[in-house]
């Protein structure tokens, strides 16, 4: 059950296209051939949103990972768009691993379709394939570094600055 929008829909995506686009994503390449993708291609909730939907908002809890099948979104602060994404990206990954509420909201842009995630079935993942972390790790540091350039800091400006407090 979808617990953060309460919305379910009927299945609209054949298994066969479910798993085609789950092993073409960078995350689930090294799970390709395997019994556990076929289960998650066979078990994966679809949620579709209309436009200018807000699927979560900041500040939420959350405990599911959502796939961009089709459709774009935004993530958000308030009005400070920090990213936009496309089929294939995921979001809400953060809220999953920390079990805190959500850190950004992430509102559509057009109609939207979304494959869905439980924690459970993220865990169970990585349990099979710790590929699968490290590649969710990689995303995460590349979004990392979006935001320092999108808000003007510097890797360089930070270990300036730690080092001149450890000096200090």
């Amino acid at each position: 059950m979808v617990t953060d929008t309460g919305d379910r829909t009927t299945l609209t995506l054949s298994v066969a296209d479910r798993l085609k686009f789950l092993t073409e994503l960078v995350i689930f390449q090294d799970l390709a051939q395997t019994e556990f993708i076929e289960q998650l291609a066979t078990h994966l909730e679809e949620v579709p949103f209309p436009a200018d939907h807000t699927i979560f908002a900041q500040g939420d809890r959350g405990d599911l990972l959502y796939i961009l099948f089709s459709g774009r979104v935004k993530v958000h602060f308030d009005d400070v768009q920090l990213a936009e994404l496309t089929p294939g990206s995921y979001f809400g990954e953060m809220a999953i691993f920390e079990s805190r509420p959500r850190s950004a909201s992430v509102t559509t842009l057009e109609p939207c379709q979304c494959l869905v995630l439980t924690q459970e079935q993220v865990y169970r993942a990585i349990k099979e394939r710790p590929k699968v972390a490290i590649q969710m790790i990689n995303v995460l540091c590349q979004r990392v570094r979006k935001l320092n350039r999108l808000f003007g800091a510097s890797e360089d400006l930070f270990y300036s600055q730690v080092q001149q407090q450890v000096l200090s």
